[in-house]
């Protein structure tokens, strides 16, 4: 089947909008009534207009009328190009024609429209109205208007009635945008409809075949890694993904470097602006930012304590990655400055005095509210270590494929006493795995992150061997839906509360990648399988799951980036392994 046919009725207009490239526009359905939301923030505003999360939409209670004026029913058919709603009068299809603008093919025949806009002022024209806020909108249609009125219901509400008489070929035009410019010229609906269409199957088309019973999820996967696009605005200097178009609009630093691994198999130049975005914002000092926004940068945080904030060194091995899919040689030279310069902040910033890193703000460890900060900060922790070990190997490499031997040989041996200081200073013999500190003393609990230290390639088969019997004990980590943020038999496990206890996707691919590089091939593959029968437990994707049940946790986030891209990248991986070893 096509991918259109696989996500035909995918998006559900009521957990998963109907979106597109580029496009801020999230449109929703309640029973009879459909909503266009805005995917953003507007913090300067947030006291006025509340938290972007909880907003109303810019246009609601949007009902398609019949010659009386009465409400119809909607019966919804969607895909990933178009939606189309069946009334009594007729078809109407959504599109797409630009992510400010969605047209919608009219029936012909008499009938009315009716939503409400919020925003300051609205006037009607003789093909629709215009409507100032702090987005602007215009309405527009090629119809025979009978009845254009524009309502003032309410503190900067308008509600809009029109009565029109249509044609076969006319439309509505809808456009909201932040500039003065409106767009308000018609194409032809099936002109719209087919170029929608085309540039879907494009995307679909070039994307890597996998074995079929991953080709369902993997096409949603794929639709999220392409609708969950914003493109360039204000500090949002590159078209990137966001987390999640309903739950976190914005760029999170480490989460580009797994929609990057996703994006590099079928467009080395969008995966390559996932790491650009985030060093167009590179301080003086080094450091890059926890996050991006239209509006601004997320460097320091007040809360819970008073320090910079960014996250986790990933960057220089996702670099490497991606050239080693692309060959673009041009991209490490471009890069390996910029990667230097925020692996001597972490140096300079974050050492400790014995050749180990910490931790001074939670978030930057990506890891929000694990109970590795329950003790207080700074933390000395595994994680963090390895990732540096890892960054200097990745620079080292990369140094070396740019022509600067003198460079890959510093970083090749800073590397090799990074992983010596862990094992001189982290390692823990009693309990068989590397341990967080704070002021010297270990933080007991017991998280994964005590075991990724095996990921370096550089320890002793001895600690290896012990890292992998509390990895694949039941009754720490080896659940039947792996990997647990925090081991279930830890008294601060919690499978509900986000870095507590659930799995996350992103987790699992390190240890995958990190299992391979310790020659456990067996256990890389079944990680990896597992890690795909889990993101294969509902039609949505989300930001963490629960690992004893694979159900997804209130707070998990949908429509989730990292996820997906995670799904897509395994998929990839195992079936090329199937058809290597067939």
């Amino acid at each position: 089947m096509s991918a259109f046919e696989n996500l035909h009725n995918r998006i559900d207009l009521t957990n998963i909008p109907f979106t597109d490239r580029g496009s801020r526009l999230l449109l929703f359905r309640q029973g009879n009534e459909l909503a266009l939301r805005l995917a953003e923030r507007w913090l300067k505003w947030e006291n006025e207009v509340g938290h972007y999360r909880k907003r109303p939409p810019i246009i609601e209670h949007f009902t398609l009328l019949d010659a009386d004026g009465v409400p119809m029913a909607l019966e919804s058919d969607t895909y990933p190009h178009v939606v189309q709603f069946n009334t009594t009068v007729g078809q109407f299809e959504w599109v797409f024609i630009d992510p400010e603008t969605i047209l919608v093919r009219l029936p012909a025949g008499c009938y009315g429209l009716q939503f409400v806009v919020h925003s300051d002022k609205g006037e009607t024209d003789r093909r629709g109205g215009l409507l100032h806020g702090k987005r602007n909108a215009a309405y527009t249609t090629n119809a025979v208007l009978l009845e254009n009125t524009i309502t003032e219901v309410g503190e900067r509400r308008f509600q809009i009635k029109l009565m029109l008489e249509a044609q076969t070929g006319d439309a509505l035009l809808l456009n909201i945008t932040p500039r003065l410019a409106y767009n308000r010229s018609i194409p032809p609906p099936e002109t719209a409809i087919a170029e929608a269409r085309v540039r879907w199957a494009e995307w679909f088309d070039s994307t890597p075949p996998v074995l079929e019973r991953y080709r369902v999820q993997y096409d949603y996967a794929w639709w999220v890694m392409r609708s969950g696009l914003l493109n360039t605005r204000y500090f949002f200097t590159r078209e990137s993904l966001v987390p999640s178009k309903i739950h976190y609009v914005g760029v999170w630093h480490w989460d580009q470097f797994f929609h990057a691994l996703a994006y590099r198999h079928i467009d080395a130049r969008l995966a390559e602006d996932q790491l650009r975005i985030i060093f167009d914002h590179q301080r003086a000092d080094g450091m890059l930012p926890d996050a991006i926004h239209d509006e601004g940068l997320v460097t320091h945080l007040t809360t819970p304590v008073d320090e910079d904030v960014t996250k986790p060194p990933l960057a220089a091995w996702t670099a490497l990655k991606l050239y080693e899919t692309s060959g673009h040689l041009d991209f490490l030279q471009e890069v390996y400055e910029p990667l230097v310069r925020w692996h001597n902040w972490w140096i300079n910033f974050s050492s400790n005095g014995n050749g180990l890193s910490e931790y001074r703000h939670p978030f930057s460890s990506g890891l929000d509210d694990s109970p590795l900060w329950d003790y207080g900060m700074p933390v000395v922790s595994p994680d963090l270590n390895t990732y540096l070990c890892l960054q200097r190997e990745s620079l080292a490499r990369i140094a070396e494929l740019i022509g600067l031997p003198e460079d890959a040989a510093r970083y090749r041996q800073d590397a090799d006493r990074s992983a010596q200081s862990m094992l001189n200073n982290m390692w823990d013999e009693t309990r068989g795995c590397f341990m967080a500190s704070h002021n010297g003393e270990p933080i007991p609990v017991m998280t994964p992150f005590s075991l990724l230290p095996m990921w370096t390639g550089r320890l002793p088969e001895s600690v290896n061997q012990r890292l992998l019997r509390h990895l694949t004990d039941p009754a720490e980590f080896w659940t039947e839906w792996p990997l647990p943020t925090v081991a279930i038999n830890d008294p601060a496990f919690d499978p509900q509360q986000m870095w507590r206890g659930p799995a996350w996707v992103n987790i699992n691919y390190l240890f995958v990648d990190a299992l391979a590089r310790i020659n456990r091939h067996d256990l890389s593959r079944q990680l990896r399988r597992k890690t795909l029968d889990l993101l294969m437990q509902h039609k949505d994707i989300y930001e963490y799951y629960n690992p004893l049940d694979a159900t997804h946790p209130p707070k998990a986030a949908p429509i989730f980036g990292w996820s997906c891209a995670v799904f897509i990248d395994l998929a990839i991986q195992e079936t090329r392994y199937v058809l290597e070893t067939a």
